[in-house]
């Protein structure tokens, strides 16, 4: 019977690079210059920290991380941003949250979307992934369309298609 899994899983290279590629661009602006600016990405945590003197060179910064990012092939849903605060040190500081992996929440929205849809396929929850299995194929590729569509906030993938 063919299947599929949905997954959401996030590139922490590509995160790599593209923290590398803004401390460049950051190093070549003028407006930048003297101003001590800081991306460090926890992994273990996934979490992203930006910080710098203002909210305004944090504007700029988050700008150029995005476009990085962006052209690195990272969807821009995986990151959940938190509000600037202020340091001890009188800087500003801002954390995002990197979404890796498919929440239970999310995972049981995509199940009720599908029986919602009544489609012939069936939707199980397995770990943070979420495996679909139908009679044919065309169903399978009707129920991806449709989860692509539903606007989920989170990036998807399809990975492990089976016949």
């Amino acid at each position: 019977m063919p299947s599929f899994d949905v997954v959401s899983r996030f590139n922490f290279p590509e995160l790599d690079n593209a923290i590398n590629n803004t401390l460049k661009a950051i190093a070549n602006r003028f407006d930048f210059r003297g101003s001590a600016v800081e991306i460090t990405a926890d992994k273990k945590e996934k979490k992203l920290k930006v910080v710098a003197e203002d909210g305004t060179k944090i504007k700029g910064v988050l700008e150029m991380f995005h476009s990085a990012a962006s052209k690195r092939g990272l969807d821009l849903k995986s990151f959940d941003w938190e509000e600037g605060e202020l340091t001890a040190g009188g800087r500003m500081k801002k954390d995002a949250k990197i979404r890796d992996g498919l929440e239970q929440e999310k995972a049981k929205e995509m199940v009720r979307l599908i029986k919602d849809s009544k489609m012939k396929v069936q939707a199980s929850i397995q770990g943070e992934e979420l495996r679909i299995t139908g009679k044919q194929r065309d169903d399978l590729q009707a129920a991806m369309k449709m989860l692509e569509g539903a606007g989920m906030g989170i990036p998807l993938q399809f990975v492990n298609m089976r016949d």
